[in-house]
C-alpha cells in the first residue's frame, strides 16, 4: 500500500507522514528529503542552480541513503550524515529552486520510487506524490492550512534545530516557494482529483494523523472485502 501526502510547504506533511508510517509499520519516503540532498551536493560540487543538465547529470549517481534510528531517519551522502544540514532555510530554497526542471525530476523519480517498493508499503510525502511519483496510490491526502499556521510552525521546527529566523521571513519564503511549485511547468503542486484535502488550520497534528490512519484501515478492509467478497 502507497499513502500519499501532498501539499504546500509548512503544512506539516514531514511530522504527519512520519507519524503515521510509525503506528502503521510503513516505510517513510521523505522527497522533499531527496531535493534538498540534490540542492546541498550541488553546491558542494560547484554546480550552478540555473545548470539544469549539470543538475540531472548529478541525480544518477547521487549517493544518498536513509538510515532509520529509533527518534529519527538519518540521511546519509556519502559517508556524510547531513540530516539537520539539509533542513536550513537557505537549502529549502535551493532545493525549490533544482526541483523545477524536469530532467531533475526526471532523474529522481525512480529513485522515489524504489524507496517506496518495500514489502511493508509506505507513506511518501512531498508536492506531486500522488499526481506523478504514486499516481495508483491507494490513499492519497492533499494537507494544506492558512499561510499564518504553516508558517509559526515552520518557525518552531527550525527553532527545535537551533535555527532562528522570524514568521515573516518564513512567509516571504513560502509565498515564493508556494508560486514556484504551483507555477512550474513540469509536476506543478496540485490537489491530485482523487485526494481527500485535510486543512489542518484549526486542528491538531494527531487528530490529522487519527483521520490519515483511519482513512488507511478502511482502504485496507475494503481490499480484504473485495478479495474475500
Amino acid at each position: 500500500m502507497i499513502v500519499a501526502i501532498d501539499g504546500p510547504a509548512g503544512a506539516g506533511k514531514s511530522s504527519v507522514a512520519k507519524a503515521v508510517a510509525r503506528q502503521t509499520g510503513m516505510t517513510f519516503v521523505d522527497t522533499g528529503a531527496i531535493y534538498r540532498a540534490l540542492a546541498f551536493s550541488a553546491r558542494q560540487n560547484d554546480v550552478d542552480f540555473d545548470d539544469e543538465k549539470g543538475l540531472a547529470q548529478l541525480t544518477e549517481n547521487l549517493p544518498i541513503r536513509f538510515q532509520n534510528t529509533e527518534n529519527e531517519q538519518k540521511l546519509f551522502l556519502g559517508d556524510d550524515e547531513v540530516t539537520h544540514a539539509i533542513r536550513a532555510p537557505e537549502v529549502s530554497e535551493w532545493a525549490s529552486k533544482v526541483s523545477q526542471y524536469p530532467l531533475v525530476r526526471a532523474g529522481l523519480l525512480n529513485l522515489q520510487r524504489r524507496l517506496g517498493e518495500g514489502p511493508d508499503g509506505a507513506v511518501a510525502e512531498g508536492r506531486d506524490i500522488g499526481t506523478v511519483v504514486f499516481p495508483h496510490a491507494e490513499v492519497k491526502i492533499f494537507l494544506t492550512a492558512d499561510p499564518q499556521a504553516r508558517a509559526k510552525r515552520r518557525v518552531a521546527q527550525l527553532a527545535e534545530k537551533g535555527i532562528q529566523i522570524t514568521v515573516e521571513e518564513i512567509l516571504n519564503e513560502m509565498k515564493v516557494r508556494d508560486e514556484r511549485d504551483s507555477q512550474r511547468a513540469t509536476a506543478p503542486l496540485v490537489k491530485a482529483d482523487d485526494a481527500v484535502e485535510i486543512d489542518s488550520t484549526q486542528v491538531t497534528m494527531d487528530q490529522v494523523i487519527s483521520q490519515i490512519i483511519q482513512l488507511v484501515h478502511n482502504c485496507k478492509n475494503a481490499s480484504v472485502e473485495a478479495v474475500h467478497g
